[in-house]
């Protein structure tokens, strides 16, 4: 029971250090958005949307952006890469999505719900971190068994 409680009051913690930017779709940025994660709470997979550039207007299409998707635990502790679901724009479907050259454009990152090691992670709360060319941005996801 103490678990419990101890695990709402981290979810009720990170609730309010989060930015009000985080309860709907993030501000633009130069450079791409993130996207939340459907479903939420999941159990055992997940696809992330994300954006890069200024999709879907693509004004500056030739550009290409090194984009990189991963899910941290709540200690900030790399749990895993998703990998680019479908392929698209030269980079093929399944490719852990690690310092990855893409263009402008919507894209979906798909995580199985696994660690690094293959097993299947444990239920709480976790973070998908899009990075753009240097430039983060946050979501909480949550894994419910």
């Amino acid at each position: 029971m103490i678990r419990r409680w101890a695990a709402l009051g981290l979810v009720l913690a990170l609730g309010a250090i989060m930015p009000k930017a985080a309860e709907g779709q993030q501000p633009r940025r130069s450079g791409g958005t993130l996207g939340q994660n459907y479903p939420n709470p999941f159990n055992p997979e997940t696809r992330i949307p994300f954006s890069v550039g200024d999709a879907p207007e693509c004004t500056d299409a030739g550009r290409s952006y090194r984009v990189s998707v991963q899910v941290f635990n709540v200690l900030a502790q790399p749990i895993a890469t998703p990998v680019l679901q479908g392929g698209a724009a030269g980079v093929a479907g399944g490719q852990p999505l690690e310092n990855v050259s893409l263009p402008c454009g919507a894209f979906i990152a798909y995580w199985d719900g696994k660690d690094r090691n293959g097993r299947e992670v444990a239920s709480g709360v976790y973070l998908s971190v899009l990075e753009i060319d240097g430039r983060r941005s946050v979501r909480k996801m949550f894994v419910a068994k």
